[in-house]
């Protein structure tokens, strides 16, 4: 196992089967790829999965004097955040639970190998 830089985004206010979607389009791609990637992708998830891999490739290039061309995603996920629970009025005073869901992005990059 090579030099592993990683990066946490966290209480990303989407849900992580959501989130999810998108991180399984990157997963295993060169760092660049994925960024082009996430810029034409419509879901919402797309802008903090690309912060995340951004920060990554930042912290790859500062502490371990990395570019970003040599790195790809070599584990990435969308994890369960805490959930925000609300309430809607509902019918004969009822109360209707909504749950405000959010996610931990986690990436993990290392070093592509030269073949």
């Amino acid at each position: 196992m090579g030099l592993e830089i990683r990066a946490v985004e966290k209480y990303i206010p989407i849900s992580p089967s959501k989130a999810r979607l998108v991180v399984d389009l990157v997963r295993e791609r060169p760092v660049d790829e994925a960024l082009a990637l996430l810029r034409f992708l419509p879901q919402a998830a797309a802008e903090p999965v690309a912060k995340a891999i951004r920060s990554a490739a930042a912290n790859a290039e500062d502490v371990h004097g990395l570019s970003q061309s040599d790195l790809y995603i070599s584990r990435i996920a969308a994890d369960v955040g805490p959930t925000l629970k609300r309430f809607r009025a509902g019918a004969r005073g009822r109360a209707k639970p909504i749950l405000k869901r959010s996610s931990h992005i986690t990436v993990i990059l290392s070093e592509l190998e030269e073949e």
